[in-house]
């Protein structure tokens, strides 16, 4: 009885203010039958909700900003400032922005690295290595640092004039080792390429006492590739990939997959390729009895079945 009560009290206290007046206006007690006052407050509220979201849209439309943008928990608190700020806030300008507001921000980042560090030297670290090409063709080095505090970027660099030799890999990878402390650094981990084994020799003769070990991204995507190889799997995926072409080729098939799949694709893209053909049949299989569906269309005096 004492928790019910405990609760009532909970909800009374989050009553929406939607602005300074309403915080001396008389609440709407849930607990009486003031059905009408509670839906006309409901209906200002969902309006009220509604026009702040237009603003926002308009915004993010304008501005070519990513819809996934709103998820970021940083982005939600902006919002929850803002309304805890109430009328009259005014946004940063573009001096503020690129200048004492982006150096209050930098600080902060450090701040916040400065607890990993203490981590790398109380229980160590491991550095992970990672190499990729942007749309430009450009290749891309990053390093990371992971730790039980999370993982941190650490550096990257530009590597397209330069041959991914094991030695070149190896006096990256040690110059950061010498950066965090040799006796924090507890493991590194690259994938099995022919330049990353050279760096684990190196590695191994310089800094005995740090381990090298393999991605497992990389590792299970190696398996996948080689059970794809086998002559009981190689058709079949052979055949799932003609199928899902042919589907995504011509807009009246994908139109009727679509419909009868409830909108729902049947490619299921993975972190690598080889992940990406498995999680394709998956999803075939998933949708076997959709796709075997039949749908008959009746134009002028013949009639077309589509299977």
């Amino acid at each position: 009885m004492e928790m019910e009560e405990e609760a009532n009290e909970t909800r009374r206290k989050k009553q929406k203010f939607l602005g300074p007046m309403d915080r001396y206006a008389s609440n709407i007690d849930p607990n009486k039958k003031t059905l009408q006052n509670q839906k006309i407050n409901n209906a200002i509220f969902k309006e009220r909700t509604h026009k702040v979201q237009q603003f926002m849209a308009r915004w993010m439309y304008e501005s070519g900003v990513a819809f996934n943008a709103v998820d970021n928990d940083s982005f939600k608190r902006f919002v929850e400032a803002v309304g805890q700020f109430g009328p009259g806030f005014k946004p940063a300008s573009q001096y503020l922005l690129g200048g004492p507001l982006l150096k209050d921000e930098v600080e902060r980042t450090k701040g916040l690295l400065s607890k990993q560090e203490e981590e790398w030297k109380k229980n160590g670290c491991s550095i992970m290595t990672d190499a990729w090409s942007d749309r430009k063709r450009r290749s891309i080095m990053n390093l990371c640092v992971n730790c039980p505090e999370g993982k941190t970027f650490l550096s990257s660099m530009e590597a397209s004039n330069d041959s991914h030799t094991g030695q070149y890999m190896f006096e990256y990878v040690d110059k950061c080792i010498k950066d965090i402390r040799p006796q924090g650094v507890v493991q590194v981990v690259t994938d099995n390429g022919s330049n990353n084994m050279a760096t684990k020799a190196l590695l191994k003769v310089k800094r005995p006492l740090i381990f090298w070990s393999s991605c497992a991204t990389h590792t299970i995507n190696l398996m996948l590739q080689k059970i794809g190889g086998q002559s009981k799997f190689k058709g079949v995926i052979e055949k799932a990939k003609n199928f899902t072409i042919y589907i995504y080729a011509h807009h009246k098939t994908l139109h009727l997959m679509r419909k009868f799949t409830k909108k729902r694709d049947i490619v299921r893209p993975g972190v690598t390729r080889f992940a990406t053909a498995f999680l394709t049949l998956q999803s075939l299989m998933d949708k076997k009895n959709e796709l075997r569906s039949k749908e008959c269309k009746r134009e002028g005096g013949d009639v077309y079945c589509f299977e």
